[in-house]
């Protein structure tokens, strides 16, 4: 299970992000901000790409944590307008956790709770909702 937190923004220009080779979708900005809002308190791996948008791993409280972003955008929007945005977190769980139920991921996750109190601290980002996704 993972979590989704949608936001709402015109922040980032996703007009200067690299393409995403695999899918032609936007969120690779998201992600780099934040690393750059956190990089003296977490290690990050390297954003990358994949076919539902943009991820890379946190290392928080010793736990990996998957990242994901993705932002709706069509051909044509205007790109200054605020963006719909999801971003995810999805805990790393090892296989014997799995195998046992150990270690699910639930909406009192401190990832989870860090972030979700991390984008109020913008003015220019509004939270629209969250959201568990099994």
């Amino acid at each position: 299970m993972h979590f989704t937190i949608h936001l709402k923004t015109s922040k980032f220009d996703i007009l200067r992000e690299d393409e995403n080779p695999i899918n032609p979708i936007y969120g690779q900005s998201l992600l780099l901000w934040i690393q750059d809002q956190l990089k003296d308190k977490y290690e990050f791996t390297t954003v990358d790409y994949e076919d539902w948008g943009w991820y890379c791993d946190i290392i928080f409280q010793t736990r990996t944590y998957m990242l994901g972003s993705s932002a709706f955008y069509e051909e044509g929007d205007d790109t200054n307008a605020e963006l719909e945005w999801v971003f995810q977190v999805q805990k790393q769980r090892s296989f014997k956790e799995v195998l046992f139920f150990q270690e699910k991921m639930t909406a009192q996750d401190d990832c989870l709770q860090f972030f979700q109190a991390f984008f109020t601290k913008f003015d220019a980002i509004k939270i629209l909702s969250s959201e568990a996704i099994a």
